[in-house]
Parts: structure tokens; sequence; C-alpha cells
């Protein structure tokens, strides 16, 4: 009797791209996720191998869908920018987020930040940043060997990987790209857009107007039979 052998049944391992709950839990908390995404977007815009996300799973492990952290924003050098449901490091050349920013809000517990510290330390963050808005409070870890440091000084700091910097005020933080432009809100990047525009319109208005006066010049002269043509 030939016994019959039966294939292995291959379980799909699932990886969520989603828990259901809100990408943040204040308005100051979402303002300055999206503040700092979208300006780190416009910063490595014409890098195709630098990817960004904000709130995004990362899952580091195959087979392994409850190992995972969704940073506020996290920057992958090395990979394409395109759409993803969640960052499945094995599809991406096993290559980490180098760096992730936490914002914080009331209902951060300090058992949830140690969890997200000792993961981003474990699966290869290089710079881990958190900004506290409500207490105007920076802190950063830069990797060193298989741990972080703390960097003592945030104040005047520039991100090795991003060449930013970060200023702190008396009352936020500002942060400044390699050219030295600041970050801005979405409404402030509109505003002086549009002050940009006006600024040009008011400059072609001013040169159509000299053009009309030497127009006019020109017509003078050649009123009292000047050749315009030899001046």
């Amino acid at each position: 009797m030939v016994q019959q052998v039966t294939p292995e049944t291959t379980i799909e391992v699932i990886y969520p791209e989603s828990d259901g709950q809100p990408m943040a839990d204040n308005t100051e908390q979402f303002a300055w996720i999206v503040k700092i995404k979208e300006n780190l977007e416009i910063l490595f815009a014409s890098s195709a191998d630098v990817f960004i996300a904000g709130d995004l799973f990362w899952y580091p492990v195959k087979g392994s869908p409850n190992i995972k952290q969704a940073p506020d924003t996290l920057v992958v050098f090395g990979r394409p920018k395109g759409k993803r449901g969640s960052y499945l490091q094995w599809n991406e050349e096993n290559i980490p987020p180098q760096v992730v920013f936490e914002i914080l809000s009331p209902g951060n517990t300090l058992k949830e930040m140690t969890k997200k510290l000792q993961f981003y330390q474990r699966y290869g963050v290089e710079e881990y940043y958190i900004y506290d808005p409500d207490k105007n409070d920076l802190n950063g870890l830069l990797r060193s060997g298989d741990s972080f440091e703390v960097i003592e000084e945030m104040n005047g700091w520039i991100s090795p990987r991003l060449g930013i910097r970060f200023q702190l005020t008396s009352d936020t933080l500002e942060i400044f790209s390699p050219s030295g432009q600041k970050f801005l809100s979405p409404v402030e990047i509109d505003q002086l857009r549009e002050q940009e525009r006006q600024a040009k319109e008011a400059a072609l208005q001013e040169l159509e107007k000299e053009r009309d006066r030497y127009q006019e010049l020109l017509a003078k002269l050649k009123e009292k039979g000047i050749d315009t043509d030899n001046l």
C-alpha cells in the first residue's frame, strides 16, 4: 500500500496596515507630524532613494506580525519612494529606517515610550528624536554600536543623516534645512508662495510701466524730429 503524503499547508501571515487608532491625539501633535514629514519630503524631493512616511507600520521581522511600530515619521535612505501599506523590511533589502521622530501627547505613557525606545534601538535606528510640544522639550538619541547614546545638547544640533538643524526658542522648536530654510506648516508654505507670486506680479507691473514710459519718451522725441533709431 502506497501512503499518500499530504503537502504541508502554507499559512499566510497577515501584516495589518492599521490598528484602528488615530494618527494623533490632538491637533498640536498632528500639526507637528505633518510639518516634519512634509518638510522632509520637500527636502529630499529630488532624491529618488529616500523614502519618508508618517504613521506607517514598520515590520522588521518576517513571520512576526506582532513585532511592529508606527513612528510618527520615519526616513529610510537607500529605498525608493512610492506607495506602501506598511514597511516590510525583508522586502526592502532589509534596510531599517535610519531616522525616526516621535511627537509626544499627554496620552503617551512612560511604558509606551520605553517600549518604542527599546524597539528602535534593537532594530537598527540610527537617530531617534522625541519632541513634546506642550513642554517644548526636545530629546535626541544617536546610535553607538548596539545601543543609543543621549545627545546632550539638542539646541543647535545638526542631524548627521538629514543635515537639518534643531533650534529651541523660548516657546517652540524651529527646524532648518541645510540651506537655512525654516520648516514651515502647509499654511505658511502657501502664504509664502502667495507672497512670492504677488512680488513677481508687482515686479512685472513695474516693468510694464517702465516700458510704457520708455515708449512715451520715444514718441515725444520723434514728435520733435529727433531720430531715435540713432540714439
